[in-house]
C-alpha cells in the first residue's frame, strides 16, 4: 500500500555486470572521444612520470603472463595520471631475432632456399607486423591506455639507426672486441645464445671419474718409483668435451694425496678420498704421500683419448663441494676454462663444428653429435680401463630458451662488449645501486648477476636483426670503426632501415671516396652477424625516452617487467646505458612473478593447465582479470584458476553491488542544489565521511608504492563492511522513510555522494570499465570520462575529529555486542528481522549518554532496533567500551508501523492512516497532499 511514499533505490545503472559484452562498447566510446589524446591534453604542464615499457616479442598472442604485465602497467600509468602526473605511455615491442626467425622459417618451409637475405627478412618483418597488431588489440581489450596508434618498434628505420648509433658509441670507446671466446651455443638454432637466452631445467648425465697418466715430470716430482702407475684422477658431468681437455686444474693451496689403491696410484684431493674411494669401489687406500696443489703447477700428464700431453695449472675456483678435486680443463668449452687457459697460453680449443658435430680433429668420432658421444667416449675410456667410476646424475642443465634443447658451450670467434673495459663491470655496479629496487632483494640479486657476468656477447649468426654495421679492408683486415663512416651509415638506416647492409654493396655503404686509413685500401667486406636481441631492446630508453619522437624523459621513472629480466633487459639496459651515458636508464626498477596454476606449477600445454586471456575475456571479462592483478601478491608467483577467478569475480560483484546501492540512492539528488556543507555533517555522516577520506589517503598512498593486494583488499572491505554492513545498513531506514528532500536524509546522501566519487576515482585505474559505466551514472556535472578526472582531494571530513571518532568506535563497539545478541534469538526463532527487538541498557550509562548527545546519533537506529533505552538490567551482557554497562535484548511486542516495519508502543490512530508510525504518518500525509505521491490499497 505504501510502496509509492517510499525512497526506494533506482537507478539504470545494471544489477549484472555483462562484462564481455559492454566493455567493447565503451572501448568504442573512448577510441571515437580520442580518450588517450585528450587525458595527453589534461596532463600538459604537470609533473612527469615515465614508466618505459620492456617490448614483449612480436610472435603470437599474449599469454596470461603478458595480460598481467601490461594490467600492472596500465594500472600504475593510471594512478600516476590520477595523482596529478603527467604519464605518457608508449608501448613496444621487439620485433627482430630467433623468436620471429624460428616461425618464420617454419612457414617458409623448403621456399627459404630459394629466397634471398632480402626477401626472407622481408617476411620477417611481415611476421612481426602481424603479430604486433595482434598483440596491440589483446592489450586495447584488456583497458590498457597508451599511444597504440604510434608504438615503438625495433624493426622501424628510426629506431634501427638508434641501435646502430649506440653500437658505435660502445665501438668509438672501445668496449667492442672479436675473439674466440666460448659461448653458449644451439646448435639446432646454430647460434650463439645470451645469458637471457639460456633456461635451466633438469638433464640426466654421466657422471665419470677418469684417470689421467702422469708424465715423467709429475712422476719425479712426487717421487713415483719405476714401475708404479700413476694417475691424476679427474670428474665430469661432460664426457664429449674430453677430446678438448688441455689441462689438469689444481687448487694452489689444497691438500692433494698421492694414494695406493687396487695396486695402482692415484692422485685425489685429501677431503674427497674417502669419497672418491667409495665411487671407485677401493676396498682400501694408503697414502704414500701428501701435497699441495702447487707442487704440480707446470707438470704434465698423458691424455687418454688423444695420448698428448697436458699442462698441470693452478685456478682458484677449484672446490672440495664434489669431484676428486682436480678439475678437467678444456678452454674451448667452458667459461672459467678459457679465462684460467689464457693465463697459461693455452687455446681455445673445440673440435665441433655449428651443428654441433665432432670435427675431423676427432677422427673416431667425426660427425658425431657430441650429445651422442658421450656414451661411446665412456665405452672407450672403459674399454683403456682409465674409468675408474661411472654413475648417471640428474642435475640442472642450460637449455636453449627456443628450441628447448641442452645447449653446449662452445669456442667461436664473437663480438663480445668487453665487461672490465673502462671498469664498465664496477661502474655498473655502482650504478645500479642509485636505484630504488622493489622488493628490495632485487638490488643484490642484480648485483650479483653484474658481478659475476661474462663478456657480452653481442653477436648472433641468424638473419633477422639489425647488422653489426663494421666494414673490413679486404687488404689489412681493420674494421672501419670510423665516425664518419658511422654517420653515414646512421643516415642510410634512417632513410632505408637495416635491410640497406644486405640491398647495398660495401662500398655503397661507406662515403663517397673513403679509403682504409690504415692502408689505403677501397675494398671493403660488411660483416655478416647480426646484434644480439638484447642489444635492440637494452638501447630502447635511449631510442624512446632519449629522442624528440615521442615527448618522454630520459631516465625513466620506472621499469615494471617480470623477475627473468634481472638477468634480461634490465642488465642489457643497465650496462648499455653506463657504457654510453655513465648513469642508469631508470631511478626504480619493480618486478612481479610468474602465473602459475592453482597448484603453483609451470603452465604447460603438454599439462593441459594453460589459461589464456582469451577465455578470461569470453568467460569474466576485462575487469575480473584486472582485479585478480590487483587482488594477487604480484611480487611472488601468481596462481591462477576458474577456482581463482570465481573467487574475484565475486569480490567484484560486492564491490559492483555497493556502487550500485549508492546510485540507487541518489537517484533524484542534485549535488549543486541538494548537498550539505560538510561542515554540518555529524555523528555517523562526519564518521564516514572521515574514513573515507582515510581510505582515499592511504589508497593513494598504496598507489604510490605499487601495494595493489592491500589496496584492493582494502576496498572490498571497505564496501562489504564499513559500508554495506554498517553506514549503508543503518541508514537505509532514513533513506528510504524520510521525506527526500529531510535534512538527514540529505546529509547521508550527501555522504553517499562523496563515497561513490570516491570509490570511482579510486577503483579506476583497477576497474577501468565499471568506474567508467558508474562515472556516468553519477549525478551533477563532472568531466566526460573518469580517465579525465584526478583523485580527489582529503580534508573535506574535517581535520581534527579525533573525539568524536572514537565517541563513536565506542558506540560500534556497543553495536557488535547487540548484533551478537541479536543473532542468538534468530538462532532461537524469537525474532526474525532485528527491528522486532528492543535493547535495554543499564547500570554505568554515563558515558554512553555522553557518546550519544556529542554525535547526534540516536542508539535505536545505530542499533537497527525498533527501541533503545535506559532500564534495569540483570545478568545483562558487558560492553568492554563502557564499564560496568550491561545490555539486555529481547523481542519487543508492540504494533508495526506497515511502511518502516519498526515497533512502536502505540501509533496514529488516523482513520485513514492508521497502521503507521508518527514519522511515517507525517511522510505520506504531506507527500499526498502535495501529490507526490499515491496510495496502493488492496481493493484497487
Amino acid at each position: 500500500m505504501y510502496r509509492k511514499t517510499l525512497n526506494l533505490p533506482r537507478t539504470s545503472f545494471p544489477m549484472r555486470a555483462k562484462l564481455p559484452q559492454r566493455e567493447p562498447e565503451l572501448l568504442a566510446r573512448w577510441r571515437e572521444m580520442d580518450l588517450y589524446g585528450r587525458i595527453r591534453e589534461a596532463r600538459k604542464g604537470a609533473p612527469r612520470f615515465i614508466l618505459h615499457d620492456g617490448p614483449p616479442y612480436a610472435n603470437g598472442s599474449i599469454h596470461v603472463g603478458t595480460a598481467l604485465n601490461k594490467i600492472l602497467k596500465d594500472i600504475v600509468v593510471k594512478s600516476r595520471t590520477m595523482l596529478g602526473y603527467d604519464s605518457p605511455y608508449v608501448p613496444g615491442w621487439d620485433c627482430h631475432g630467433l623468436p620471429i626467425e624460428h616461425h618464420v622459417d617454419k612457414e617458409l618451409g623448403r621456399k627459404k632456399l630459394e629466397m634471398s637475405i632480402p626477401e626472407i627478412r622481408n617476411a620477417c618483418r611481415k611476421y612481426a607486423d602481424r603479430f604486433y597488431k595482434v598483440q596491440r588489440d589483446e592489450f586495447m581489450r584488456l583497458g590498457v591506455f597508451g599511444r597504440w596508434d604510434d608504438p615503438y618498434l625495433t624493426m622501424d628505420h628510426a629506431y634501427e639507426a638508434e641501435i646502430a648509433t649506440a653500437l658505435h658509441g660502445f665501438l668509438l670507446a672501445g668496449y667492442v672486441e672479436r675473439g674466440l671466446k666460448p659461448v653458449h651455443w644451439c646448435s639446432e638454432c646454430r647460434t650463439a645464445l645470451a645469458e637471457a637466452e639460456v633456461e635451466y631445467h633438469d638433464h640426466s648425465s654421466p657422471s665419470i671419474t677418469v684417470a689421467f697418466a702422469l708424465s715423467d715430470d709429475a712422476r719425479e716430482r712426487l717421487g713415483v718409483a719405476p714401475g708404479d702407475e700413476a694417475a691424476a684422477l679427474i670428474w665430469t658431468t661432460t664426457p664429449w668435451t674430453l677430446p678438448a681437455n688441455l689441462a689438469i686444474a689444481l687448487h694452489p693451496t689444497f691438500e692433494y694425496a698421492l694414494v695406493r689403491a687396487n695396486g695402482k696410484l692415484w692422485i685425489v684431493a685429501t677431503e674427497l678420498l674417502e669419497r672418491t674411494a667409495s665411487a671407485a669401489g677401493w676396498l682400501g687406500t694408503e697414502t704414500v704421500k701428501i701435497f699441495k696443489g702447487g707442487d704440480l703447477e707446470g707438470s704434465h700428464y698423458l691424455h687418454p683419448l688423444t695420448g698428448r700431453e697436458g699442462l698441470f695449472i693452478l685456478a682458484p675456483y677449484v672446490t672440495l663441494e664434489q669431484g676428486t678435486g682436480l678439475v678437467h680443463t678444456a678452454p674451448g668449452h667452458g667459461a672459467e676454462d678459457f679465462v684460467i687457459g689464457a693465463q697459461y697460453g693455452l687455446e681455445p680449443y673445440a673440435p665441433v663444428d655449428d651443428d654441433g658435430r665432432f670435427t675431423s680433429d676427432v677422427k673416431e668420432w667425426a660427425g658425431l653429435h657430441v650429445h651422442e658421444a658421450n656414451e661411446p667416449i665412456v665405452n672407450r675410456l672403459r674399454d683403456l680401463d682409465v674409468l675408474v667410476a661411472f654413475s648417471e646424475v640428474e642435475h640442472s642443465y642450460p637449455h636453449c630458451w627456443r628450441s628447448k634443447n641442452p645447449v653446449i658451450f662452445r669456442a667461436t670467434n664473437q663480438w663480445f662488449i668487453r665487461m672490465d673495459q673502462h671498469d664498465l663491470r664496477q661502474r655498473s655496479q655502482e650504478v645500479l645501486r642509485t636505484a630504488d629496487w622493489v622488493p628490495r632483494w632485487g638490488e643484490a640479486r642484480i648485483d650479483g648477476m653484474v658481478a659475476n657476468r661474462p663478456d657480452w656477447c653481442i653477436s648472433r649468426q641468424r638473419i633477422w636483426g639489425v647488422p653489426i654495421t663494421l666494414l673490413t679492408c679486404k687488404e689489412c683486415g681493420a674494421p672501419t670503426i670510423d665516425e664518419t663512416v658511422f654517420d653515414h651509415i646512421r643516415r642510410i638506416f634512417l632513410e632505408e632501415g637495416s635491410d640497406a647492409w644486405y640491398t647495398r654493396e660495401a662500398d655503397e655503404l661507406l662515403p663517397p671516396g673513403y679509403s682504409c686509413s690504415d692502408c689505403g685500401a677501397t675494398s671493403f667486406v660488411k660483416e655478416t652477424d647480426i646484434l644480439d636481441v638484447w642489444f635492440d631492446s637494452g638501447v630502447s630508453h635511449l631510442a624512446v625516452c632519449d629522442t624528440d619522437r615521442y615527448g618522454l624523459d630520459w631516465p625513466a621513472d620506472l621499469y615494471l617487467e617480470g623477475q627473468d629480466q634481472y638477468r634480461g633487459w634490465f642488465q642489457s639496459s643497465l650496462v648499455a646505458s653506463v657504457g654510453l651515458k655513465g648513469t642508469a636508464p631508470y631511478r626504480q626498477v619493480v618486478t612481479h612473478g610468474f602465473v602459475v596454476d592453482a597448484e603453483g606449477h609451470k603452465m604447460s600445454k603438454s599439462v593441459g593447465n594453460v589459461v589464456t586471456p582469451d577465455e578470461m575475456l569470453k568467460k569474466y571479462g576485462a575487469d575480473i582479470l584486472r582485479l585478480w592483478t590487483a587482488m594477487v601478491d604480484f611480487r611472488e608467483d601468481i596462481r591462477i584458476s576458474d577456482e581463482i577467478m570465481t573467487r574475484n569475480a565475486e569480490a567484484y560483484r560486492k564491490i559492483r553491488n555497493t556502487l550500485r546501492f549508492l546510485l540507487g540512492n541518489l537517484e533524484e539528488f542534485d549535488p549543486a542544489r541538494d548537498a550539505v556543507p560538510f561542515e554540518d555533517l555529524r555523528g555517523l555522516d562526519a564518521f564516514m565521511l572521515r574514513s573515507t577520506e582515510r581510505l582515499l589517503e592511504e589508497t593513494k598512498r598504496a598507489y604510490q608504492s605499487y601495494e595493489l593486494t592491500s589496496l584492493s583488499h582494502r576496498i572490498v572491505n571497505f564496501c562489504a563492511v564499513d559500508l554495506s554492513s554498517l553506514y549503508l545498513d543503518v541508514n537505509k531506514d532514513r533513506l528510504y522513510c524520510d521525506l527526500p528532500e529531510d535534512p538527514a536524509r540529505r546529509a547521508t546522501q550527501t555522504v553517499i555522494f562523496r563515497i561513490a566519487e570516491i570509490l570511482t576515482t579510486l577503483l579506476a585505474p583497477v576497474l577501468s570499465f565499471t568506474a567508467e559505466e558508474v562515472w556516468q551514472h553519477l549525478p551533477g556535472d563532472r568531466e566526460d570520462s573518469v580517465h579525465l578526472a584526478s583523485f580527489p582531494d582529503a580534508g573535506e571530513g574535517g581535520d581534527d575529529a579525533t573525539e568524536d571518532d572514537s565517541r563513536i568506535e565506542r558506540l560500534l563497539v556497543l553495536r557488535d555486542v547487540v548484533l551478537a545478541e541479536l543473532e542468538n534469538l534468530r538462532q532461537k526463532s524469537a525474532i526474525g528481522k532485528s527491528e522486532e527487538a528492543r535493547v535495554v541498557v543499564g547500570g554505568d550509562t554515563e558515558l554512553l549518554k555522553e557518546d550519544l548527545g556529542a554525535t547526534g546519533i540516536e542508539l535505536a537506529r545505530l542499533l537497527i532496533v525498533s527501541a533503545a533505552g535506559d532500564g534495569s538490567v540483570t545478568d545483562g551482557t558487558e560492553v568492554a567500551a563502557y564499564p560496568n554497562l550491561q545490555i539486555s535484548v529481547g523481542p519487543y511486542d508492540a504494533p508495526t508501523c506497515s511502511r518502516c516495519w519498526r515497533r512502536f508502543d502505540e501509533l496514529v490512530g488516523d482513520s485513514e492512516l492508521p497502521d503507521l508510525c508518527h514519522r511515517c504518518h507525517g511522510v505520506v500525509t504531506r507527500l499526498l497532499a502535495e501529490n507526490r505521491a499515491e496510495l496502493r490499497r488492496t481493493d484497487d
